[in-house]
């Protein structure tokens, strides 16, 4: 088994969590500032550094449970991130599975965490996105790891 790498995706900064091959261990990593080519070109970086078995992305919904506007472009994101590495690693690439998890109210859950962490202000604030990577992640895994 591989790691899984969350991904809270938004539109100037991406954010980051990422949970042992045991699923014992979860952890956020840095938010990386930068969209197009750079990002997936760093997530790239994340899955050489890892086993990767499969990416689970953030998906925005509204309160009534339908797809928020921005969930094509989330979509879109997930065609680009397996096209991308498809290129970079040459015709005998296997795909990386993605899942689309719910996010909704991942950001405020994120935001109680990092208040129970001691991080206030500024610190909270750059932390945030791949705390909410983190929040979506573990429902993830408490759920049962559904595959899409």
């Amino acid at each position: 088994m591989g790691v899984v790498i969350a991904i809270d995706h938004g539109t100037k900064k991406t954010g980051f969590a990422v949970t042992d091959s045991m699923r014992i261990i979860t952890e956020p990593l840095d938010v990386f500032h930068g969209t197009g080519e750079s990002l997936l070109g760093h997530i790239a970086g994340l899955c050489d550094e890892r086993n990767v078995e499969r990416f689970v992305i953030g998906m925005p919904f509204d309160m009534d449970g339908t797809e928020s506007g921005r969930a094509a472009e989330v979509r879109v994101f997930g065609e680009q991130l397996t096209a991308f590495l498809g290129a970079k690693n040459g015709p005998g690439f296997t795909p990386i599975p993605i899942t689309y998890q719910d996010e909704r109210l991942s950001t405020k859950e994120a935001d109680s965490l990092l208040v129970e962490a001691g991080y206030t202000g500024e610190a909270r604030k750059i932390r945030r996105d791949s705390w909410s990577a983190l929040v979506f992640l573990r429902e993830w895994l408490s759920s049962g790891e559904p595959g899409d």
